[in-house]
């Protein structure tokens, strides 16, 4: 093929290539704002749809939050409790502060050994052990209290009547 040739085949395929993209960007940019329009009413109408059922949910949860809030008031009044000092404050959470700044330090940090658990325990007083009993009983108790509301039985589970052939 001469040289001319290839170069008028070649302008041709060129000004072929062009035109295509002339010809689809008109279209192709109405398709993308059509879509980009279609996808925001689809979230438009998932955002209202979970608005609306959340926003039952709204009321009670703010009227909980402040009985909650205020029965902490009340119980923290009840036991004298105040809050720590500053200096206090940062005496308990200096190490760990430091410790999240480098940690290698986990590396060197003295852990309780079991052999400090056992002997914490062999030296407790009577009052202490008094205290961890009856908070076992209350985490019991509490644990007991969540299984019988999310089974909605005292015993086992509701279950299918057994179907016996006879």
């Amino acid at each position: 093929m001469p040289a001319t040739a290839s170069r008028a085949v070649l302008r041709q395929s060129q000004f072929l290539t062009r035109r295509t993209a002339v010809r689809y960007s008109s279209s192709s940019s109405q398709a993308a704002s059509k879509a980009s329009e279609a996808a925001s009413a689809a979230a438009s109408a998932a955002a209202s749809k979970a608005s609306e059922g959340l926003s039952p949910l709204i009321p009670p949860t703010l009227y909980y939050s402040k009985v909650g809030l205020e029965l902490g008031k009340l119980v923290f009044r009840g036991q004298n409790m105040t809050p720590p000092s500053m200096a206090t404050f940062q005496s308990y959470f200096q190490p760990l502060i430091n410790s999240l700044r480098s940690p290698a330090a986990f590396k060197n940090a003295n852990f309780v050994s079991p052999q400090q658990i056992l002997a914490r325990v062999r030296n407790a007083n009577k009052k202490e052990i008094a205290l961890a009993g009856v908070t076992a009983a209350e985490v019991i108790g509490f644990f007991t209290v969540g299984e019988i509301i999310g089974r909605m039985n005292i015993v086992g589970y509701k279950g299918h009547p057994s179907h016996e052939h006879h």
